[in-house]
């Protein structure tokens, strides 16, 4: 029933020219990248920690590991003694593929059965956890939502003449593109957040990073809401859009470390789906605040939020892999057995540190650089993969979502003809209208979230994409004709079929397609090239605005179609595959794919995981 380790840490792979290639290491679904030497001897997996104890094999402890004997069972390596293996290898066996339940081990030494938590579904810890951790998505959302109901109020002075009361003005007269640069500067802002977010919370811990970064939020909001001027309002966003770069990267990365393999896709989304409830709450609380002076307090809200996710996150764990990472075993058992509260984390805690030991041993041997990433002179040729990533980080916000989110206000005014009084009067239809376009994009990442595991992420982007072209299509056809009612509907839809699909498929993609050693690098890269295009849409949609008027769209219709295109012929396909054998299949430079990678057929069968 043993392997011997060296059995199946190492595979060679067939090139087409019929040369053989070493693969390099490969545990816990993950291929271990070594930069591209030859004769590159492959390491041996190393020990456990100094500072691990092993304990009893009761629920929510370790197993103790006296036995270097190693056997693949449900992708995972278990190691330890036979009697204690066997026990292991019995349970695991017990996941009824067909009914899809979790396994059940043996009983625990009160005789009670336990669930394996490897199998576990999303549970009440968990999801709280997430939510604690999610408010600073929350927050993003707000703070990018905040602006659209009150762009005419602050911009243009819709709301009557400026006037100065108690030191403050009424509004902020400046241009349209001016306008575009104040709101622009919250993606520059996230940009910057996102550059050395991982880095600092590689060092310091996610939960940490998270409450330090609320003073971000803090400051941002009361730099905007007692601005005085156009520079004062565009620092105060710059600042929060610090607090949302950083929220958007380690809120998933906290999320995707909590998750279980079950729970994987509710939670990738679940960031997404964040972002857009607090937009739409942003969008409810507008309607009564986005008057003269009492927009101020709604950018003032945001604080208030911060402050609150401060004083929750005291109750939240720390991610275990972190912990563990940093040889805190005892804090990493028991904030994994906080988020598994109920079952038994035996195992599951085994297989983390096994993955970490090899990420260990990997990174004593010269990691990959990102350039040898980039330009494939690693053992596997990640070059498809890291473009993949790449284009769908750039597509989510070339799409023309976010300028739907940001200028729907103004965009309705000007389809509905709305008079200077109407637009004065609050709530106008162009603001009812923006709130229900915030409230069917929650909708619709909530049904994307529950059909993704099912149609699997190709198929769903590749409707979503298409969707989003042809309502693109429609609002400009809307608009020509001056057909408010349909410019208004096509939005709508637009947003719908967006957030459905290709709106939060993109956070998946890094942890979903590339390896552990390259992940860090990779995801840098993608956050700076998305926030970068949001920057860049954000400062030119009111300028597209002026220079296409009804046309304004036509631009999301080909980039969007673009994006179906990229689905149809580049876009992998990861639903229940482990990472290992998304890389196997899709490795490479560029190529064309299909829904079975044919590249996949030519070679040999994924690499072995641990």
């Amino acid at each position: 029933m043993t392997t011997d380790l060296a059995d199946n840490v190492e595979t060679t792979q067939e090139t087409d020219d019929g040369a053989s290639t070493s693969i390099g290491l490969a545990i816990a679904d993950e291929p271990v990248l070594l930069p591209s030497t030859p004769s590159q001897p492959v390491p041996s997996l190393p020990t456990r920690p100094a500072n691990y104890s092993a304990s009893d094999n009761t629920a929510g402890s370790v197993p103790s590991s006296t036995s270097t004997s190693t056997r693949p069972i449900d992708n995972h390596y278990i190691d330890g003694p036979a009697s204690s293996r066997n026990s292991r290898i019995n349970s695991s066996s017990n996941l009824d593929s067909k009914k899809d339940k979790p396994a059940i081990l043996e009983g625990d030494e009160k005789g009670m059965s336990r669930t394996d938590s490897r199998y576990s579904r999303l549970n009440r810890s968990l999801l709280l956890c997430a939510i604690a951790v999610a408010l600073s998505s929350i927050n993003y959302g707000w703070v990018i939502g905040s602006v659209n109901i009150p762009a005419l109020v602050i911009e243009e002075c819709s709301d009557g003449p400026e006037t100065w009361t108690s030191g403050f003005p009424s509004c902020i007269p400046m241009s349209s593109i001016m306008w575009g640069l104040v709101v622009g500067l919250t993606p520059l802002g996230a940009w910057a957040g996102s550059m050395f977010s991982g880095v600092v919370a590689d060092r310091f811990g996610r939960k940490r990073i998270l409450i330090v970064n609320n003073a971000f939020f803090v400051a941002g909001a009361l730099l905007s809401s007692t601005s005085t001027s156009i520079v004062q309002l565009g620092v105060g966003r710059f600042v929060s859009g610090i607090g949302c770069g950083v929220a958007s990267n380690l809120v998933s990365t906290y999320n995707s470390e909590a998750a279980t393999v079950r729970s994987r896709g509710f939670l990738g989304g679940f960031q997404q789906l964040m972002i857009l409830v607090g937009l739409f709450l942003s969008q409810v609380v507008s309607i009564g605040l986005s008057a003269a002076p009492l927009w101020r307090v709604l950018f003032s809200i945001s604080a208030g939020l911060a402050i609150f996710q401060t004083l929750v996150l005291f109750f939240v764990p720390e991610s275990p892999k972190f912990l563990a990472k940093k040889g805190r075993m005892e804090e990493s058992q028991a904030a994994l057995q906080w988020l598994r509260t109920g079952l038994d984390i035996s195992l599951e805690f085994e297989d983390l540190v096994a993955v970490l030991d090899t990420r260990a041993a990997n990174a004593a041997i010269s990691p990959p650089t990102l350039w040898q990433v980039l330009t494939g002179k690693t053992e596997v040729d990640l070059r498809h993969l890291v473009f993949c990533v790449l284009f769908l980080m750039m597509s989510q916000q070339w799409s023309g979502a976010k300028g739907v989110m940001f200028y729907s206000t103004e965009i309705l005014s000007s389809t509905f003809h709305l008079t200077t009084s109407e637009k004065q009067h609050i709530p106008s239809i162009a603001q009812l209208l923006t709130l229900g376009i915030g409230a069917i994009g929650a909708v619709a990442v909530i049904v994307g979230m529950n059909i993704l595991d099912k149609a699997g992420r190709r198929t769903v982007l590749i409707v979503s994409s298409l969707s989003t072209s042809i309502c693109a299509a429609l609002i400009v056809i809307g608009s020509k004709l001056d057909l408010g009612p349909l410019v208004a509907t096509a939005m709508y839809l637009f947003n719908l079929v967006f957030q459905s699909g290709a709106g939060f498929i993109p956070y998946l993609s890094a942890s979903e397609l590339l390896p552990y050693s390259v992940l860090g690098s990779i995801s840098g890269l993608a956050a700076s090239v998305n926030c970068l295009t949001l920057f860049i849409v954000s400062f030119t949609f009111p300028i597209l605005d002026k220079a296409l008027g009804s046309y304004l769209f036509t631009p999301f219709i080909a980039t969007n179609f673009i994006t179906f295109l990229f689905g149809v012929f580049l876009m992998p396909e990861a639903k229940g595959k482990p990472v290992s054998q998304v890389v196997a299949e899709y490795q490479g430079p560029i190529h064309l794919v299909s829904a079975v990678s044919p590249r996949c057929r030519k070679k040999t069968p994924p690499l072995p995981v641990v």
